[in-house]
């Protein structure tokens, strides 16, 4: 009778056979470790957003810091690099924030000064449609909760700011120590990730590479989407188009918002100056164009760069945005991409003859 095969024990050393009992202690100790890593993470999700925008800004900005690192010290380079970085974000959407609350308040003065001076009764009495829709609705009384409805967002938006602030200060905060500490965050995760260095090491890269391709391929969107939207406000005669044009590349970077924004306000008031070719066209360009740009070109860029299709890249980016907010635009794609490097490591170690391509 042959002697059962025996196996080294991945944690202690010391040999057992299969069906030997389970090692309860180990259990306890993967239980706890769980346990607490469950734990570490929810205290960290609150700050879940300012520590995406920190490791982004700190793989975007890091060839910069590495320069000011060059003739200074680890503290000073760091703190230059994080001034920096906030004086090149910090101004522009001041910039833009300033512009686009002073055009909403323009817009809601222009809807109830043409209420109130009767223009609006003779826009109505020249287009049948709209005087169907005219005797049927209180259109000064709507104009005025419009205006009012108008604060109240004002007020809200406001509000959620001073939330965004704090998370802008926090991220800030932390970019400082991720560039000054980066090395010893790299060795540490090395030390405490459950694959190999080199695994380790290929994960760290991908999330880098991903970071890289979703920040540059949403820049790029943005810049065209801004200048179709540039483009489309020349044709159309509106003052500044080139000031509109980086207004709504800005604005297309942000998540959740885009550049409609800013061509759908245009479109309506078009229309009220019974400019009505030109309002189609507009809609139209917006509606097919612009988005198109948006919904198709980001997730065609991000994919292609990260080597996934454009479908599942897709999904990420939007997925992402559903469970995460804002960060999800990087968390998703992330996600993405190290799941499939992992499986690929699991599918390895499952056949040790299959090679890498």
């Amino acid at each position: 009778m042959t002697e059962p095969q025996k196996t080294e024990g991945a944690q202690t050393g010391e040999a057992f056979t299969p069906g030997e009992p389970i090692d309860i202690f180990l259990l306890a100790r993967l239980g706890f470790t769980f346990i607490f890593v469950v734990l570490t993470a929810l205290v960290a999700q609150p700050y879940l957003e300012s520590l995406t925008w920190a490791l982004v800004l700190a793989i975007v900005f890091i060839r910069p810091h590495r320069w000011f690192e060059s003739f200074l010290g680890p503290n000073s380079a760091a703190a230059m690099s994080v001034a920096t970085v906030a004086l090149i974000i910090v101004a522009p959407l001041l910039f833009i924030g300033q512009r686009l609350i002073k055009e909403a308040m323009n817009g809601v003065t222009y809807i109830q000064n043409t209420v109130s001076d009767g223009k609006w009764s003779s826009f109505v009495e020249s287009h049948r449609w709209l005087k169907w829709i005219g005797d049927r609705v209180d259109v000064p009384t709507i104009a005025a909760r419009g205006g009012e409805l108008f604060t109240n967002i004002s007020a809200s938006l406001l509000k959620q700011s001073t939330g965004q602030i704090i998370t802008m200060v926090l991220a800030f905060y932390m970019l400082f120590f991720f560039l000054r500490d980066r090395n010893a965050a790299l060795d540490a995760l090395v030390r405490v990730s459950p694959f190999s260095g080199m695994e380790t090491g290929k994960l760290i890269l991908r999330v880098r590479d991903t970071i890289h391709a979703t920040i540059y391929g949403t820049l790029a969107v943005a810049a065209l989407q801004g200048a179709l939207g540039g483009i489309a406000f020349w044709w159309l005669g509106f003052p500044s188009p080139a000031l509109w044009a980086v207004v709504m590349t800005v604005i297309s970077i942000i998540p959740v918002l885009g550049s409609f924004v800013i061509w759908i306000p245009a479109t309506i008031y078009l229309a009220l100056e019974d400019r009505w070719a030109d309002a189609v066209t507009l809609g139209l360009w917006g509606g097919v164009v612009i988005s198109t740009a948006d919904n198709v070109l980001r997730p065609l860029f991000v994919g292609e760069t990260l080597r996934l299709h454009t479908a599942p890249a897709f999904v990420a980016m939007l997925g992402g945005l559903q469970l995460f907010g804002p960060p999800g635009l990087i968390l998703g794609p992330v996600a993405f991409t190290m799941t499939t490097l992992m499986l690929e490591f699991w599918r390895r170690r499952a056949d040790p003859d299959l090679q890498p391509k």
